[in-house]
């Protein structure tokens, strides 16, 4: 029997989450049977359920409300608050099941170690800095939080940054973030798409708003520091089409299989909240246009792929600067690999493959080099 034939995959994930079938597609694409699913909701009860010999891909836990009520506590879904508390749960589940799928005699994926460092903003940015990956300056450690708004005001005053991006610490899809801008005469204005609720509460909306009272401000700062924040230099990005521009790469065994140019008129890039595709081809023409290295954004992605070395696949953010010249990397994603259609760039080994396949591809690789040795 071949490697390939011997390799049954299992996912931890919700059911019907759409980056689940597509991976189960990818799957029975290349001859291997549907892999079995063990439900989020049944993992975070304890119930893991490991088979000798399966390969084990960790997916997102997000999208299903009892899950996230198990994790972070009853509550709306859509609430901003309680980050701290789903982290905590999550990364110790994460240890718990890979502990579980070792001594069953499967194989993880995903590593337990790097997704708590990529889910926590802060750890995941003081890595890459320290293995030399372009990054944005930044501020708030596990160690020295940024306790709220005064303390953040003085924090950017002192390494005069006037715009900067701030985050909670365990966020995801853009929640709770604020692209923030300071200006002269107590000048302050907080874009974000976080609506605060008649009580106080913070919630999640597709909708992309503005706060330029610093009392406002202030405010939600304020409620959003107790779950940690990350703070870091609003770069000014590169513009495509007089949209703002960066980049989502995947990098799947250390190679950057896949990009994807997203733009937007707001700071934030994400599709939902009113972002959209670029070109890609012409964004690459335009790096070229400026003397820039097309080579340099693939390389930063894959830099910060390899700190986390025993991961199979993550999705890099990747910002180009206004000039198209340089490229830094503001976030790293063990869940960043949704998206649908796209297929392997020219010369990455995973031409004609979506991300999916292009993971089950590299698994197969794995398994025959194993079977060969």
């Amino acid at each position: 029997m071949t490697g390939a034939a011997r390799v049954r995959f299992a996912v931890v994930g919700n059911p019907d989450n759409r980056r689940v079938a597509l991976f189960a597609d990818a799957v029975r694409a290349a001859g291997l049977p549907t892999p079995r699913v063990l439900g989020w909701r049944d993992v975070l009860r304890g119930q893991f359920g490991f088979r000798p010999g399966e390969v084990v891909r960790i997916d997102s836990p997000g999208e299903d409300p009892q899950v996230d009520s198990l994790l972070r506590g009853p509550g709306d879904p859509t609430r901003v608050e309680g980050g701290a508390r789903w982290y905590a749960r999550f990364t110790a589940v994460v240890a718990e099941l890979a502990g579980a799928a070792v001594g069953a005699g499967a194989r993880l994926l995903d590593d337990p170690a790097d997704i708590a460092v990529m889910f926590d903003k802060r750890r995941c940015h003081a890595r890459l800095a320290a293995a030399g990956v372009p990054v944005p300056w930044a501020a708030g450690t596990p160690r020295s939080p940024v306790t709220g708004w005064d303390d953040l005001r003085a924090r950017l005053a002192a390494a005069r940054v006037p715009r900067a991006f701030v985050k909670p610490a365990h966020g995801s899809s853009a929640s709770g973030v604020v692209a923030l801008a300071l200006g002269g005469a107590g000048r302050v204005k907080a874009v974000t798409s976080v609506e605060t609720a008649p009580g106080g509460g913070l919630f999640n909306s597709l909708r992309v708003r503005e706060y330029r009272a610093e009392r406002e401000v202030a405010a939600l700062i304020d409620a959003l520091a107790p779950d940690g924040l990350h703070v870091e230099r609003w770069l000014p990005k590169a513009a495509l089409d007089g949209r703002v521009c960066d980049l989502r790469l995947v990098v799947v065994g250390g190679r950057a299989t896949h990009a994807v140019a997203r733009t937007s008129r707001h700071p934030m890039t994400n599709l939902h909240l009113g972002g959209s595709r670029g070109d890609l081809t012409r964004l690459r023409a335009a790096v070229a246009a400026a003397g820039g290295s097309w080579a340099d954004a693939v390389a930063a992605a894959e830099g910060a792929a390899a700190c986390f070395p025993g991961t199979l696949c993550v999705g890099v953010d990747v910002l180009p600067a206004a000039d198209w010249r340089r490229f830094a990397v503001a976030e790293v994603n063990a869940f960043g690999d949704l998206l649908p259609r796209l297929t392997g760039l020219p010369a990455s080994g995973a031409e004609g493959l979506d991300t999916y396949a292009a993971q089950v591809a590299a698994v197969l690789r794995g398994e025959a080099a194993d079977a060969a040795a």
